[in-house]
């Protein structure tokens, strides 16, 4: 799996580690559906604190394209942990075959 981390901050750097390992942990069991993350993370106020961590995560599977989730919370692992999760749960539904919706049953007279 390649994992892409950007972050436009230079001090945002030292959430690489943590984003590659929940990444990977939250997509082992993906690897073969999911051969590329990317994790993308800004503070869209700057350092100065507040519901301001913006985390967006875009799994790409083989042939059914793309999914991108973003989060915005207070804390970085939050973000991650929510984006992450969302993403994983939209990729899984976007790779399930449709289902054959039951159709109402009407009786007749």
């Amino acid at each position: 799996m390649q994992i892409i981390f950007e972050s436009r901050e230079p001090w945002l750097e030292q959430l690489r580690g943590l984003a590659v390992r929940r990444v990977r942990q939250a997509t082992r069991h993906l690897g073969w559906l999911a051969p590329r993350a990317r994790v993308r993370v800004s503070d869209v106020q700057g350092a100065e604190g507040g519901i301001d961590k913006r985390c967006e995560v875009e799994l790409t599977a083989e042939g059914t394209g793309s999914v991108v989730v973003t989060s915005v919370t207070r804390d970085w692992g939050s973000a991650l942990q929510s984006a992450l999760a969302r993403a994983v749960r939209a990729l899984l539904r976007k790779l399930q075959p449709p289902r054959n919706t039951p159709r109402a049953i009407s009786r007749r007279r």
